[in-house]
């Protein structure tokens, strides 16, 4: 009963991001799991923790709550090209794809998050290149760009739902000339922070609520809202919707191409997924088979650089990437796999040192193998 409360504990150097043991600066290379929250957000969330009321109320104090919480709406909805369409807060992009999918049958390609694959039935084709064969997008559900690959695809007019979630602020896309009747995004990939983000529903669209209770969110979503990591949001899109029109994503395609070019001169066998198609300006995929992706992982991180081996969301558990499979790669291949996803402050000298830990690293695996 007097024992000391626990204590949050982050690794030594943290906040430096620095390795204490050998004083080398941390590279972050993991810009799809989850985007270095913006300055702009964390100005906004600021504000809205010092605000006491509840946005259901009708007294001064939830009215001054609410106008936070439609303000940021407003901004969702400008930085998406949604505006006249509902934005519906959720807990994230999760939680928006089973509002979205539950019950309604549709269909969907292998390539598709997991979110999204666990309510819609695999019955699209992939092609080698990773592009989806839509065959009635009022049926279905399509991904605007891999989370793993980076490869974006075609979408159609009148897609059912579009998974706009990694795509949203890196790319240019509006909601409203998408011709979609539904789309998911979520906060912490473009900046905002985690366990926010939002359904995007053409206006007119009936869909029943999931959670039920008061009614919030235009009866679509019930309970509270979470007034600062929504102002967070909005912050955080009008921001990225900023960067994007002043070319700020060009500048990261130009260092990630020439990330690419350095691995490839590093381990000329290694696979490069979607070199030849069109992709997010910020994403590589790499194949290296016998290497397992979970064994680069680790052996990136003791060398102080953070990457992934596949889709975050489920890279803790041991297994292939459904997305590689999907596309027709072997599941030896696939689970080679890692992804290393860049951002605007991870600069050439990053990639460098990156390109040359993990160049260092293959050929001492390369020779492990042909000993």
């Amino acid at each position: 009963m007097g024992g000391a409360a626990p204590r949050l504990r982050l690794p030594p150097g943290y906040f430096q991001q620095e390795d204490g043991e050998r004083g080398v600066s941390r590279v972050y290379l993991d810009w799809n799991a989850t985007a270095p929250l913006r300055r702009e957000a964390r100005d906004a969330m600021a504000l809205a923790f010092d605000l006491v009321g509840n946005p259901s109320s009708v007294h001064a104090e939830g009215r001054a709550a609410k106008a936070v919480v439609e303000t940021a709406r407003a901004q969702v909805a400008a930085a998406f090209g949604a505006e006249g369409a509902d934005v519906v807060f959720t807990s994230g992009a999760t939680e928006a794809a089973a509002l979205a999918l539950a019950g309604r049958g549709l269909v969907c390609a292998g390539v598709e998050h997991d979110a999204v694959r666990a309510w819609c039935g695999e019955a699209l084709s992939v092609d080698v290149q990773g592009q989806v064969g839509v065959k009635d997008p009022a049926r279905t559900a399509l991904q605007l760009a891999n989370s793993e690959t980076g490869i974006l695809q075609d979408v159609p007019q009148g897609l059912a739902v579009c998974d706009a979630t990694q795509g949203f602020g890196k790319v240019p896309f509006a909601f409203n000339w998408s011709g979609a009747t539904m789309a998911l995004i979520s906060a912490h990939k473009l900046g905002g922070p985690k366990g926010i983000g939002a359904l995007v529903i053409r206006r007119g669209t009936d869909l029943a609520a999931q959670m039920r209770g008061g009614g919030q969110e235009m009866g679509r979503r019930a309970g509270t809202e979470n007034i600062a990591a929504i102002a967070g949001f909005g912050a955080a899109a009008q921001a990225a919707a900023h960067d994007l029109a002043n070319g700020v994503w060009e500048a990261v395609r130009e260092i990630r191409n020439y990330l690419e070019q350095a691995i490839a001169a590093e381990a000329p066998s290694t696979i490069l997924v979607g070199k030849e198609g069109v992709r997010l300006p910020n994403t590589l995929c790499l194949l290296t088979p016998g290497w397992k992706g979970e064994t680069q992982v680790m052996q990136m991180d003791l060398a102080g650089f953070a990457i992934s081996a596949g889709s975050a969301c489920s890279s803790g558990k041991v297994r292939a990437s459904t997305t590689l499979m999907a596309m027709g790669f072997d599941e030896a291949q696939a689970a080679s796999a890692i992804r290393v996803s860049i951002g605007p402050s991870v600069t050439k000298e990053d990639v460098t040192r990156f390109a040359h830990s993990w160049g260092a690293a293959a050929r001492k695996q390369a020779t492990r193998r042909s000993a």
